[in-house]
């Protein structure tokens, strides 16, 4: 049986915490919907209404034009191990570039990532969790290294270069405005 909350509790913010993955879903109003797993410790909780999340270079940027477009996020914790959870939260995202004047501060909350690109500030407008009974027993055995080698290899200039050729635009043509001010 689903359960709504208006924000995150104790007990969500301990869940959340123990997480090695999440998923977050994005669409704009037309053109295709996007999923995408998160991990590497990526995601802090400010408050009961709002989480940030570290977003590293890969080979599509369709959250940040999604949101630039539409603000509408979904996350989703789902628990792989111990008693049987998913937990949603919904919410009206921001899209911070490096080039933002609150980059510096919000990024203070993280470990460097090499790759980092941008960071989504999350305002909670709904928590809902469920039993997550079908879901299987997963075993977690540590993080990938492949995209922190491969984005130390291509360096800060290397990393624009990808950026410029590879994260400007979403799948369906939305500017991500990564090599811009937003």
């Amino acid at each position: 049986m689903s359960k709504k909350f208006n924000e995150l509790s104790t007990k969500h913010i301990e869940f959340i915490e123990q997480q090695k993955i999440f998923f977050v879903g994005t669409a704009a109003a037309n053109g295709t919907v996007n999923i995408s797993p998160k991990g590497y410790g990526s995601l802090k909780v400010l408050s009961p209404n709002r989480i940030i999340w570290l977003n590293v270079t890969g080979s599509g940027n369709e959250t940040s034009a999604h949101v630039q477009l539409n603000p509408r996020m979904t996350m989703m914790f789902t628990s792989f191990d111990g008693s049987p959870v998913t937990l949603r939260i919904y919410g009206k995202a921001t899209v911070i570039h490096k080039l933002d004047e609150e980059w510096e501060d919000l990024n203070s909350h993280f470990e460097q990532i090499v790759g980092a690109r941008q960071i989504f500030d999350l305002a909670i407008e709904l928590v809902q969790t469920s039993c997550g009974m079908s879901i299987p027993y997963f075993e977690y055995k540590g993080e990938r290294d492949t995209q922190i080698k491969w984005a130390t290899k291509k360096g800060e200039v290397g990393l624009r270069e990808f950026w410029g050729e590879e994260n400007q635009q979403s799948i369906d043509g939305f500017p991500t405005n990564i090599l811009e001010k937003s």
